[in-house]
C-alpha cells in the first residue's frame, strides 16, 4: 500500500449515521490530524430509500450531523445522497463529488469489514481505479493479510491507505438505538447536541420508526 499525494483531499465518510456517534467524529478528527493532505471530511448520510431496518428520516440524520459539523471547520455534511430520487451507488456519489470539487482529490473511507466485500460492490473496479480509499482495521482484521489473500484487493492495492487506528471501539448506532428504546442514557456515546436533538424530537422510541 503506498500513498501518492497530488493535491488536497476531501475524504467522503459515508454511512447511515442513525444516530451519529462520538466514535464517528473521533475517527474523522483522527484522520484530519494525521494526514496533512486531508482538507475536509465530508459526511454523506445514505438515502432513506436504502433498505435498512430502523433507518429514520433523511432530514433528522442530516440535522444531527450538521449540529456537530457546524462547530468544526474541517467537517461538512453533504445532501448528495439524501436529495437523490433513488439510492445512489458509491461510484456515482464519488464521481459526482469529484466533478463538483475539481480543485480537490476526492477519496473514500471504509472499515476493513467493508473492504472484505468491496469486490462485490457496483463497479468496484472503477472505484479502486479512480479513488484512493482510507481503511480502518476493525476488530481483529489485518488489512495487509486481507489484501494478500484477495486477488482483487492485491491487484489494486495502490488504492488503499491503511489508517493507523488509535481509536478502537465496537460501539454501534444499533447499540445506541437499543439503549434509547430501553429508556437508558446515551450520554458520552453521542455529542450532547445530538443527545438533545434525539430527546427533543422523540426519536428511536419505536421499532422501524421513520
Amino acid at each position: 500500500m503506498k500513498e501518492e499525494v497530488n493535491k488536497k483531499q476531501i475524504v467522503v465518510f459515508g454511512g447511515c449515521f442513525n444516530p451519529p456517534l462520538n466514535s464517528h467524529f473521533s475517527l474523522a478528527e483522527q484522520m484530519v490530524n494525521e494526514y496533512n493532505q486531508i482538507e475536509k471530511i465530508l459526511f454523506v448520510p445514505v438515502n432513506s430509500k436504502y433498505q435498512k431496518v430502523d433507518l429514520i428520516s433523511n432530514e433528522h440524520r442530516y440535522q444531527m450531523l450538521q449540529l456537530v459539523c457546524d462547530k468544526n471547520e474541517k467537517f461538512e455534511v453533504s445532501r448528495i445522497e439524501i436529495d437523490s430520487q433513488r439510492a445512489l451507488y458509491t461510484i456515482e456519489t464519488l464521481t459526482e463529488l469529484q466533478k463538483t470539487n475539481t480543485e480537490y482529490e476526492i477519496c473514500f473511507t471504509m472499515g476493513s469489514d467493508n473492504l472484505k466485500e468491496l469486490e462485490t460492490w457496483h463497479k468496484a473496479e472503477e472505484i479502486v481505479r479512480d479513488f484512493k480509499i482510507y481503511v480502518f482495521e476493525r476488530d481483529r482484521d489485518n488489512i495487509a493479510e486481507m489484501i494478500h489473500a484477495s486477488q482483487f484487493l492485491k491487484s489494486n492495492q495502490q488504492a488503499f491507505i491503511k489508517v493507523e487506528n488509535k481509536i478502537k471501539t465496537n460501539l454501534s448506532s444499533t447499540f445506541a438505538r437499543e439503549r434509547i428504546r430501553e429508556g437508558k442514557s446515551i450520554k458520552y456515546l453521542a455529542p450532547d447536541e445530538i443527545v438533545s436533538y434525539i430527546k427533543e424530537n422523540n426519536l428511536y422510541k419505536e421499532e422501524g420508526e421513520i
